[in-house]
């Protein structure tokens, strides 16, 4: 089987030749044997193309780049999936100022990006520490301004783009569907993805929706729970305008024929952040919709939710999703003895945990993933992978460990 046929037979309950391992880089350090350099430098650091419009990398990271790692993922025997990743629009007649004020303005300890927007529904500010850590190389940055997208701005934040109900109706000037530059990209990216993903037997994913995580871009973390406690129709309202825009996003994605399944970040949907009553309110009927959409074009669709699966993991498969990320033994203490309940109504992606494979330690890897393997394989509605991301700190040494004890327990 190639990788696109054996992932895509766990997702339609088929008959895959193994249990496959996938892995999602944001920063993996490759062996030097691995590396290659581009046009603008070397690739020291392993990332990929879901992280494009959403932060920003230490290093260049091109779409060849993507396709090198796929490759070379592929001879040590695990199957990658490509990633694209939708890029943003705004509104027609919105435009914006921005502007780095000093330190004791805004803020008495840090400088503060801020970005005025005008729109016909009148001027919103969005305004955003600038912390300047000290990051260690491979990890993403903070960006040098204040895309209204982005996960350094959430607590940084000094003023986020919506802090009430009055500034609800921002959001579709900012959070808009694709225009026709973001149109023409998306034509020349999915044409170049298809091409490279049939030729070589890969999955392609596009990332199109974000619900309850463009919520809390917008609103920030509390902000987004107090508006939906304290002004219900007003955040059913914010959600709506989100959900419109996702919906467009998704048709853009499913317009090419190569894009094998849609993917729905939900980060901030979970159980850290919202109740099972608010979670079945605000975030539900959305992966409903989105789902049933997807699959009325015959395709797959994904949600990311790293906690609370527990609890909130038959919901998902109530909603209709294909493929959850992830079932998480290790940070959310969610056995695979549990997520063996939900195999029978969609695939499951997890299994071990990124934090294992730092600790070097082989009996525990091995046990992590033989149980996994053991647990949720013969369904074969499963795929082993390291919750939720190979990091710059995952050591490359661990990463063997998991590919050896994964091959051992295909035996």
């Amino acid at each position: 089987m190639t990788s696109r046929e054996r992932i895509l037979a766990v997702l339609g309950g088929g008959k895959p030749d193994h249990v496959p391992l996938t892995t999602w880089c944001f920063g993996l350090k490759a062996p030097e044997p691995l590396r290659w350099s581009g046009e603008d430098g070397g690739r020291p650091f392993w990332y990929s193309l879901r992280m494009e419009h959403l932060h920003t990398l230490p290093h260049p990271w091109t779409l060849e780049d993507d396709f090198k790692r796929a490759l070379a993922w592929r001879q040590a025997g695990i199957d990658d999936v490509l990633d694209v990743s939708i890029p943003w629009s705004f509104a027609p007649g919105v435009s914006w100022t921005e502007k780095l004020l000093p330190k004791g303005v805004l803020d008495a300890s840090y400088e503060v990006f801020t970005r005025e927007y005008s729109t016909p529904k009148g001027v919103y500010r969005h305004s955003v520490r600038k912390t300047a850590e000290d990051i260690k190389d491979g990890w993403v940055i903070q960006p040098d301004g204040i895309p209204p997208f982005e996960d350094f701005n959430i607590p940084r934040a000094v003023r986020h783009l919506v802090t009430g109900a009055e500034d609800v109706e921002i959001v579709p000037f900012v959070y808009t569907p694709p225009d026709e530059k973001a149109l023409g990209w998306i034509n020349r990216r999915m044409t170049e993805v298809d091409d490279f993903a049939g030729k070589n037997g890969f999955p392609v994913q596009v990332w199109s929706a974000f619900g309850m995580d463009a919520a809390v871009w917008l609103a920030g973390t509390e902000g987004a729970i107090m508006l939906a406690m304290d002004h219900p129709d007003v955040f059913r309202k914010l959600m709506d305008y989100i959900f419109e825009t996702d919906y467009a996003r998704t048709e853009a994605a499913l317009a090419h024929g190569g894009t094998d399944i849609v993917v729905m970040r939900g980060w901030y949907s979970s159980t850290d952040f919202w109740s099972p009553g608010l979670f079945r309110t605000f975030v539900y009927p959305y992966i409903e919709k989105l789902a049933r959409y997807v699959h009325e074009k015959g395709k797959k669709f994904a949600y990311v939710m790293t906690t609370g699966v527990e609890i909130l993991g038959e919901s998902l498969a109530d909603a209709g999703v294909d493929l959850l990320y992830f079932a998480d033994p290790v940070q959310d203490r969610y056995p695979v003895e549990s997520a063996k309940k939900l195999s029978g109504r969609m695939a499951i992606a997890g299994g071990t945990n990124a934090v294992s494979l730092h600790t070097l330690d082989r009996k525990r890897i091995a046990d992590e993933v033989r149980l996994a393997v053991k647990t949720l394989g013969p369904a074969g509605r499963f795929i082993l992978h390291p919750v939720d991301a190979l990091f710059p700190d995952t050591p490359w040494e661990g990463v063997e460990i998991l590919i050896d004890e994964w091959k051992k327990a295909l035996v």
